[in-house]
């Protein structure tokens, strides 16, 4: 069976691996569409601490049901189209005895700390798939990271009162501002590319900031007469988007960061205590894989449009290498099987 391995930085390969083994409670899953993400660009240029080569990625996947083991119940079928939940949980550690299991302490997360599902089929354990016989293979593949984002507003305490900044309008980012619009709050969507902002937009967001053109600070003083926004949804992962949230929420407000920043961050803490601010790490998702399919078989946006473009599988260390040299380019890049 095909697989693609990350065996070194910017070193991709095609691979035989053995079929999977399917236990009693596991399903087979063909494999059709697997996404790419920010996590896995890192780890292409060798900038993710929690990866270590070589490792198959694919954590973002798609694909179709076609064995099934002897305990897997009835409700589930040969031939459902599912999306997967990439994570794992211990069940012992602090987070997981608090029931927040997405952030366990010794999470697994597929393509990162342990081997993923770019390859041909992949079993996996019947709790982890999520199937909808509405959605394309393509929409379910952007389940997840639209998750990560949806989750983030539950962090953030979202409500039809608040004004939400969204920074970043990638597919994790979109995922935070259509949450946020579903709730009710008036959306506020910064980035540096207009064609992405124009999505947001599509997407329901009330403002839009180029942060490339345009003073951030000054916008949203505009916007919030002078207050700031409620709640500051960081999906970008740079120290200026870091410090710059502190900078833009209003008194008492929540700060969420889903970025990652990969250099250190050094800020004036004088506002954490003057504005009494909440600040909130969001890491993957909890059990929200249900609302995020009902959210999207609505169809009340076009999500396919956040698919920039799908390169076959057996390409996807040039897949890889485009997005390396032009980021800014893409907002999802899907490989198919």
């Amino acid at each position: 069976m095909k697989a693609i391995s990350l065996t070194q930085p910017k070193q991709i390969e095609l691979i035989d691996i053995p079929e999977p083994k399917m236990g009693p409670e596991d399903v087979l899953v063909k494999v059709k569409y697997i996404g790419l993400c920010g996590t896995d660009l890192n780890s292409y240029r060798g900038k993710l601490a929690l990866i270590s080569y070589p490792r198959i990625p694919g954590h973002e996947v798609s694909g179709i049901i076609i064995d099934k083991g002897a305990n897997v119940p009835d409700s589930i079928q040969v031939g459902n189209q599912v999306m997967l939940s990439p994570y794992t949980a211990c069940g012992i550690c602090p987070s997981c005895r608090n029931g927040r299991f997405n952030c366990c302490q010794y999470n697994q997360t597929l393509g990162v700390q342990r081997d993923g599902a770019m390859s041909e089929q992949f079993a996996i354990s019947y709790t982890d798939v999520f199937s909808s016989p509405i959605l394309s293979l393509e929409e379910l593949a952007l389940v997840e990271p639209l998750s990560v984002g949806y989750h983030a507003t539950n962090r953030g305490r979202v409500s039809e009162i608040d004004t939400v900044l969204i920074m970043g309008c990638g597919t994790i980012g979109m995922g935070a501002l259509v949450a946020a619009v579903r709730k009710g709050a008036t959306v506020v969507a910064m980035d540096i590319d207009d064609s992405k902002l124009a999505t947001a937009q599509t997407f329901g967001a009330n403002h839009l900031i180029n942060s490339a053109k345009q003073d951030v600070k000054a916008e949203i003083d505009k916007i919030t007469q002078k207050e700031g926004v409620d709640v500051v949804i960081e999906a970008v992962g740079l120290p200026q988007t870091f410090t710059q949230a502190i900078e833009v929420v209003a008194y008492s407000g929540r700060v969420v960061y889903i970025g990652y920043a990969k250099d250190t961050v050094t800020y004036d803490t004088t506002d954490f205590v003057r504005k009494e601010l909440d600040i909130l790490g969001s890491r993957n998702a909890l059990r929200v894989f249900p609302a995020v399919i009902k959210m999207l078989e609505q169809k009340a946006f076009p999500f396919n449009q956040l698919i920039s473009e799908i390169y076959p599988f057996t390409e996807t260390a040039q897949a890889f290498s485009d997005w390396d040299h032009n980021p800014s380019a893409y907002t999802k890049i899907l490989t198919a099987t």
